[in-house]
């Protein structure tokens, strides 16, 4: 349910509704809009009356909303959330490009494609420490080494760090780093969800392989049920019966996704292709519908990367695309 209030209502006014809502044993999210407040109750609503409350002098209107999503909800919060990382902005009509490695293989490795990145005009450095694998055998991840090298890759070029984490006993590792990345086997890992909810930093959180909108954005509540509203979504591939690609790069979930949440949607078209010649076309049609970012996997040698080379551009060209980028987000901003 929300409860829409009049212009101008004053803070004590607004206050004293929402301790009684509190006595009520719901819980309420405020969004304070240009022109309005909208206060959303969450918990059972049922024995609410909504006529008494629409009766109130600072009431607008109340309406029901049916959807199990009620934080990550546009209509709890009809402003785009913008989420800061340092000097960086994303959502709102802010553009945020990520760009590095799949994961971190040495200290040389990482700050020599965080600095070609940077160069490029990407704001943001990714890079894997802790790799979740289909395959026991394969590489996973330089750990708290891995972590380390990234902090020095920020040292060595201002660029905020995005890493993935795959438990929450992990989390003190992750003290340092800007953003946390709930990947897409994690999506719906609650427990995870729940303790990464209950800190101050911006999450990025990947849509499933096999997960709905609607399983995306519960999840997305969460982390947010939790008193973390710093959550960025990201559509990443779906599988489906594609024999071609590694997975199949759902671009009407961003246009969707925007209707139903106000919380920024980024696109990772590596991960959606596994293709690093097809990446460009889907970064390019990601920015074109208007998602609020790109994170793209960057190699300086991607014959011999330990981790998903095959859909990771070399600086150089990514480089090329980055212009391509700006010159679709001065057509699509207009």
């Amino acid at each position: 349910m929300i409860v829409v209030l009049k212009p101008q209502v004053t803070e004590e006014k607004r206050d004293e509704l929402i301790s009684w809502f509190k006595e009520l044993g719901l819980g309420v999210h405020v969004s304070v809009g240009k022109f309005q407040t909208i206060l959303g109750l969450i918990g059972d609503t049922a024995t609410v009356d909504m006529d008494l409350i629409g009766s109130l002098d600072i009431v607008d209107s109340v309406k029901q909303i049916t959807e199990s999503f009620k934080c990550c909800n546009r209509k709890f919060h009809p402003d785009d959330t913008i989420v800061e990382v340092g000097d960086v902005k994303i959502g709102g009509g802010n553009f945020c490009m990520i760009a590095g490695p799949c994961s971190v293989e040495s200290e040389e490795q990482i700050v020599t494609i965080a600095k070609a990145v940077k160069e490029a005009g990407a704001n943001m450095l990714r890079g894997g420490a802790f790799k979740p694998r289909t395959s026991p055998y394969d590489f996973q991840g330089l750990k708290a080494d891995g972590l380390e090298f990234l902090r020095i890759a920020r040292e060595e070029t201002g660029l905020p760090i995005v890493s993935e984490i795959m438990s929450a006993s992990d989390l003190p590792l992750f003290e340092d780093v800007d953003v946390l990345q709930i990947g897409a086997r994690n999506m719906q890992n609650f427990d995870l969800l729940k303790e990464v909810g209950a800190t101050n930093k911006p999450i990025l959180l990947k849509r499933g392989l096999a997960n709905s909108l609607k399983e995306l954005l519960m999840s997305a509540e969460y982390i947010m049920a939790g008193g973390n509203e710093q959550v960025i979504l990201c559509e990443r591939g779906i599988r489906t019966f594609s024999d071609y690609t590694r997975n199949t790069l759902d671009l009407t979930a961003v246009p969707m996704l925007h209707e139903l949440s106000h919380l920024p949607v980024i696109v990772d078209p590596s991960h959606a292709t596994g293709i690093a010649r097809l990446v460009p076309s889907m970064a390019m049609a990601a920015t074109a519908c208007k998602a609020d970012g790109l994170i793209i996997e960057v190699h300086n040698d991607p014959r011999h990367a330990l981790c998903d080379g095959a859909q990771s551009l070399k600086p150089e060209e990514y480089a090329k695309l980055a212009e391509k980028i700006r010159a679709i987000l001065e057509v699509v901003s207009e």
